[in-house]
C-alpha cells in the first residue's frame, strides 16, 4: 500500500467531526502560540515561554491517541499539550500570565502548565526531568493493577540526559505501561541533532532496551495518531513499553529569547513551512470534502476570537494574593501532619507572606539555616 493510500485509508477511519475537530485544535494551538509570543513582547507574561509553533500536528495526534484511563506528561514546551488535553483557551492564557485563574492559579507559568484531571501531569522545566517521573507513574498503575498507560514527551535533546536511559532501562526490565515520544524538532537550543548525538536516527536507542519502536513524520496528523494509537495499545495492554520518534520542526527560536536564525538557514525554515502541518492536515479534509476557503476562513476567525477572549480574560483576572503565596505547595495540605506548612514552610515564610501583603516593597529572604542552601543549583 503507498504512502498515499496509507494516509486516505487513515482519514477515512475517523468521523468527520473528529477531523473537523482536529483541524480546529491545530488552528486554535497555532493563533494561541503566536498571541502568547506576542504578549510576552508587551511585557504582560514573564519567565521564560516556548512555544509550538511548527510542532501541531506532532502534539495533536499524539494527544488524540490518548484513552480516558491513559496520562500525559511533557517537557516545558506545553502550551499545545494543555489545550490538546481539553483545558480551557482561558485558563492557560491565565497561567501566562500569572493569574490566579490560570491553570495553576499563576504558579507554574509557561514551563509548569497542569491539569490533574485530565490526566495532564504536567510540563517539567528540567531537560529530561520529566522521565523518570513518567517512569514512576507507569510503575504506579502497573503496581496497582490499574489500566491506561503513561504517555511522556521529550524533545531531541533530553535523550542524551543521563535520565533518559536510567528510566527505560527500567521501564525494560519491570514491563512499564510507558510510551516515551521524542519530539525532534532537529535541535536542541541552537544544537543539532547531527552535533549532538552520535546515533542521530534517535528512535533507534530503544534497541539498547528491547522496545518497540519506530520514526514517524510529525508534520502528518494521522501518521502520528495512527503510531501513537498502536503503541499505545503495546503499553496498555501488553505492558510493553515502546519508543515513537516524530520529525517535525519549530518555526521559531528555542524560546522567546532565542532568534533562531544564528544556527540555520532562511532556506532550511522555509522548507519546513512549505510542509506546514495546518496546510498538509487540510488539504486531506479538502479531498474529502470536509474544507474549503469559507470554512477554514470561518475556523481561524472563530480561534482569533476565542484567544483575544482569553488575552482580554487574563487582563480583567486578579493575581494572586501574596498572603497566599506559598499555598499550593504541598500534596498534602489539610492533612494534620502539614497542618503547619499550609502557608509556608518552616523558615520563616509565613512571616514573609504577611508582610509582603502588607507592603508593596519585596521582602528580604532570610539565610537558610546551616546545610539548608541551595547549595549549587541555580536559577
Amino acid at each position: 500500500m503507498s504512502t498515499a493510500q496509507q494516509s486516505h485509508q487513515r482519514t477515512e477511519s475517523l468521523p468527520d467531526d473528529e477531523l473537523r475537530r482536529l483541524y480546529r485544535l491545530m488552528a486554535l494551538i497555532r493563533r494561541f502560540e503566536e498571541r502568547a509570543e506576542e504578549q510576552y513582547t508587551r511585557d504582560r507574561i514573564g519567565g521564560y515561554l516556548h512555544n509550538n509553533i511548527g510542532e501541531e500536528a506532532t502534539v495533536v495526534g499524539l494527544v488524540s491517541a490518548l484513552q480516558a484511563d491513559d496520562y500525559v506528561i511533557t517537557s516545558y514546551r506545553d502550551h499545545g499539550v494543555a489545550l490538546a488535553v481539553g483545558a480551557s483557551t482561558r485558563a492557560a492564557m491565565a497561567e501566562l500570565f500569572g493569574k490566579e485563574t490560570g491553570m495553576v492559579h499563576g504558579r507554574g507559568g509557561s514551563m509548569h502548565m497542569l491539569d490533574v484531571q485530565r490526566h495532564f501531569l504536567g510540563g517539567w522545566g528540567i531537560v529530561g526531568g520529566q522521565v523518570p517521573i513518567a517512569a514512576g507513574a507507569a510503575l504506579a498503575l502497573d503496581y496497582k493493577d490499574s489500566p491506561g498507560a503513561v504517555m511522556c514527551m521529550l524533545g531531541d535533546a533530553a535523550v542524551n540526559i543521563g535520565a533518559f536511559h536510567e528510566s527505560l532501562n527500567i521501564a525494560g526490565v519491570w514491563n512499564l505501561p510507558l510510551l516515551t515520544v521524542i519530539t525532534n524538532n532537529r535541535y536542541g537550543m541552537g544544537t543539532s541533532v547531527e552535533r549532538g548525538s552520535a546515533e542521530p536516527e534517535l528512535y533507534k536507542r530503544a534497541a539498547s532496551y528491547r522496545m518497540p519502536a519506530e520514526r514517524v513524520d510529525g508534520q502528518d496528523l494521522l501518521a502520528v495518531r495512527e503510531a501513537a494509537v498502536r503503541l499505545m495499545r503495546l503499553a496498555r495492554d501488553e505492558r510493553q513499553p515502546c519508543v515513537l520518534e516524530c520529525l517535525t520542526y519549530r518555526y521559531t527560536g528555542h524560546s522567546v529569547a532565542d532568534p533562531g536564525k544564528g544556527y540555520r538557514t532562511p532556506e532550511e525554515i522555509e522548507s519546513w513551512k512549505r510542509r506546514d502541518p495546518l496546510i498538509l492536515f487540510g488539504q486531506k479534509l479538502r479531498e474529502r470534502g470536509l474544507l474549503d476557503d469559507a470554512a477554514a476562513q470561518a475556523v481561524a476567525a472563530e480561534v482569533e476570537q476565542e484567544v483575544q477572549d482569553a488575552i482580554d480574560f487574563s487582563l480583567q483576572s486578579p493575581d494572586p494574593d501574596p498572603a497566599a503565596l506559598y499555598q499550593h505547595m504541598y500534596g498534602a495540605e489539610g492533612d494534620e501532619q502539614f497542618a503547619r506548612m499550609a502557608i509556608g514552610a518552616p523558615y520563616g515564610e509565613r512571616s514573609i507572606a504577611a508582610d509582603w501583603s502588607a507592603t508593596p516593597a519585596p521582602p528580604t529572604l532570610p539565610s537558610p539555616p546551616p546545610g539548608q542552601g541551595a547549595g549549587a543549583r541555580g536559577n
